[in-house]
């Protein structure tokens, strides 16, 4: 009888079902082609299949929580959900270290900005395991983030005496080296700061201006990458990590490495050509209508006087404010990759 009932309990083990890991997750902009196309069907369909119904995940955006884009990984941190996924350079308040994941001119391709953001991967984890009591899952790109303008301008010199919405603190900084008026206003109300001239420039990825319609309120695009790649962390509570078995920590990790971070990247170099053709009509626009705006070529000479005021003014200062060994830990990873060494040029 012993025996009986001893086999039925371990039958009755085996068919028990593995506990399944419930994943709050809070992405970033739902109206952006980061989200549509990689983040949502990542976590809504791949990672769960991948799992083999072991992982359920519960998915929104930060603003269709109306979160605050600085509140969404300090809310991570205190475990409010699980996943969150927002550009960098909104945590920056927190930690002015990041700043340094994400520096203008430094990447021209998508292949450099990459090399750029592996260099500092290793920063990038102590400062969200410091910081914000998380671990990054993934970094991946929004295109470069260029220049708007409902004003006319030839080149970067015309930047001088405008005023212009950042998409970061280290790009404010560097436009107030130009010679233009930083001007913080939130990416959602960049279309009207422009239609009432509160800004005369603004700068976002050249994918997310087509998509939020900045074609409407604005002229001239000046392709240049002011505002870097404006990375975007994915970070899950350290925590809820801790807390998962080592099996799962693999798949998560594997998973978000080949299925999402990698094709996104992949896809950053063409989606730049080809926003740029949707936003002016210099090419075939895959993504809808093309628009009519004023394409600014990039001068030689404007690369060369941009990368000298980042170099001489905008890095030194941020190596300042970062404080710390942060300078010379830049120096030796992005850096080292890139050819730029702050506090020798």
């Amino acid at each position: 009888m012993k025996r009986v009932m001893f086999s039925l309990a371990a039958s009755t083990a085996l068919a028990a079902p593995v506990a399944a890991e419930d994943l709050s997750v809070v992405g970033s902009w739902s109206s952006l082609p980061l989200h549509k196309q990689y983040e949502a069907p990542f976590w809504s369909e791949t990672l769960p299949a991948a799992s083999g119904g072991k992982i359920n995940v519960s998915l929104t955006t930060h603003n269709q929580m109306n979160l605050g884009v600085g509140d969404v990984f300090r809310l991570l941190g205190d475990g409010v959900y699980d996943v969150a996924m927002t550009v960098a350079d909104y945590a920056v308040a927190d930690a002015p270290e990041l700043e340094g994941l994400d520096v203008p001119l430094l990447a021209l391709t998508a292949d450099e900005a990459r090399a750029m953001v592996d260099a500092a991967r290793p920063m990038v984890e102590d400062i969200y395991n410091a910081r914000f009591n998380s671990h990054v899952l993934a970094i991946a790109p929004y295109p470069p983030q260029v220049v708007f303008c409902n004003a006319e301008i030839a080149g970067l010199d015309d930047l001088n005496g405008l005023k212009v919405r950042a998409s970061g603190r280290m790009t404010a900084k560097f436009l107030e080296a130009l010679g233009a008026e930083g001007v913080n206003v939130s990416f959602g109300e960049v279309p009207g700061a422009l239609q009432k001239g509160t800004v005369d420039c603004a700068v976002t990825g050249a994918g997310s201006g087509y998509s939020a319609g900045w074609w409407e309120v604005s002229t001239h695009l000046l392709p240049i990458p002011l505002g870097g790649w404006d990375s975007v962390v994915t970070a899950i509570n350290l925590d809820k990590w801790n807390s998962l078995d080592a099996e799962t920590q693999a798949l998560i990790s594997t998973q978000v490495t080949t299925a999402f971070e990698a094709p996104a990247w992949a896809s950053a170099q063409d989606a730049l050509v080809n926003d740029i053709a949707c936003l002016t009509g210099n090419g075939t626009c895959p993504a809808g209508d093309a628009r009519g705006m004023t394409l600014v070529e990039v001068s030689e000479a404007d690369f060369a006087r941009a990368r000298d005021v980042l170099v001489s003014q905008v890095l030194p200062d941020w190596a300042e404010r970062a404080g710390g060994d942060w300078a010379e830990r830049w120096n030796a990873s992005v850096g080292a990759t890139v050819g730029v060494a702050i506090g020798t040029n």
